[in-house]
């Protein structure tokens, strides 16, 4: 057994890795995908290897996902904060650096998992009830204090609001897998139009190591990744902004930053599975789809695969950033953005039709505009909040 659970470890890993080089593929669709086969190619592998799997991927995918964030400019909804920073170093020649910080969140993110996870399932399944019959409230006081961090605090509102109701008539057509080309129209073609049409040089970049004080990162992750690992609505990207405001650091603080939260939600999805039987990730209700209840056994040998798979996530990502820092000076930047973009285009089109391209053309506009106003990306996650808080308003009134 022992054998087998390393093989589905080394597996998903090497799966998330592939799924976090490629842009466009969130593991929430991956997730999807994984379910239905399941019951057909997969139905003779034990649900625990599937579980270990999929867990694995999920972890390995989040740690490599920031390559091809900060790289090419395609990030998803996880790490679309990172493309500013990101992009800042990898201007000066310190791409490696940034990636790296990035990874080095994640992997002491891994270690903090693993300490709090059972004690916090304990506190949330004993409040979660009484948090719920006020989510709505709790949704639009965290909206509004993302909002107020903004000094253009009228603009960021309009954004939130536009993307909003955007939100609410992309989820609401016949498209299937409608995130798909809604996220990726807003964080991911957008950016990659405008390093078009901008011209971006990359120069070369260098390999050094990665320096920054984590103590602050650290903590305003730990403190804010809790609160949008449990609530609906509430992703990364969210529980990045809470936690710089609550704990300020630069912006290579602020990568790790990023890099932390970014695992702590993901795996926090698991414990919340657990605990109140919600899921928050793709990743998460995957395996719910799959085994149902999770037991405290299965949640164990979840974060023993999450503690593996991190470990060596975080090396693999460190060769992969190092391969990619000494060549991508070497490559015609429009050329590489026009031909990801075109890979999205097919990519939205296989999944979502023809629907998913007006869709994927309308949000990609959207996210154009937006980008130009000199706000923060986040607030375009009104996409999401928004239609989360209209299906939560009714119950309070």
């Amino acid at each position: 057994m022992l054998f087998e659970i390393l093989i589905s470890i080394f597996i998903g890993v090497l799966a998330g890795t592939v799924t976090g080089l490629i842009p466009g593929v969130h593991i929430n669709l991956v997730g999807a995908i994984l379910v239905s086969l399941s019951v057909t190619i997969f139905s003779g592998i034990d649900s625990l290897y599937l579980i270990i799997f999929i867990s694995s991927m999920a972890i390995a995918h989040t740690f490599v996902d920031f390559i091809p964030s900060i790289f090419l400019g395609c990030p998803d909804t996880d790490t679309q904060l990172s493309v500013l920073p990101g992009h800042e170093l990898l201007k000066e020649g310190k791409g490696y650096e940034a990636v790296m910080l990035t990874a080095v969140g994640g992997i002491f993110a891994v270690f903090i998992l693993i300490i709090i996870s059972f004690p916090l399932s304990l506190i949330v399944s004993e409040i979660y009830n009484s948090v719920h019959s006020v989510m709505f409230w709790i949704l639009l006081a965290t909206s509004l204090l993302l909002l107020f961090t903004e000094s253009k605090k009228f603009t960021a509102l309009f954004v939130f609001v536009i993307s909003g109701i955007f939100g609410l008539c992309a989820l609401n057509i016949d498209v299937k897998e409608p995130l798909l080309p809604l996220l990726t129209g807003l964080f991911g073609s957008s950016m990659l139009v405008t390093s078009i049409k901008n011209k971006i040089e990359i120069p070369k970049q260098e390999i050094t190591k990665p320096e920054c004080r984590l103590f602050k990162p650290l903590l305003g992750s730990l403190i804010a990744s809790p609160l949008c690992g449990f609530l609906p609505g509430l992703g990364g990207g969210q529980a990045v902004v809470l936690g710089n405001t609550i704990s300020r650091t630069d912006k290579k603080g602020f990568l790790v930053l990023v890099g932390a939260t970014n695992i702590l939600v993901m795996g926090l999805s698991f414990v919340s599975l657990y605990a109140i039987s919600k899921t928050r990730t793709g990743a998460a209700a995957a395996i719910q789809e799959i085994i149902g209840i999770l037991s405290w056994k299965c949640l164990l040998v979840i974060l023993i695969a999450v503690l593996f798979s991190g470990i060596i996530s975080f090396f693999l990502t460190k060769i992969l950033t190092k391969f990619f820092a000494q060549k991508i000076s070497k490559i015609n930047y429009s050329v590489l953005s026009i031909a990801t973009l075109i890979f999205l285009t097919i990519i939205v089109f296989i999944f979502s039709g023809f629907l998913g391209l007006l869709v994927l053309t309308a949000s990609t506009l959207v996210g154009i505009y937006c980008n130009s106003l000199a706000v923060k990306k986040t607030h375009m996650m009104g996409c999401l909040l928004i239609p989360t808080m209209i299906y939560y308003f009714p119950k309070f009134f």
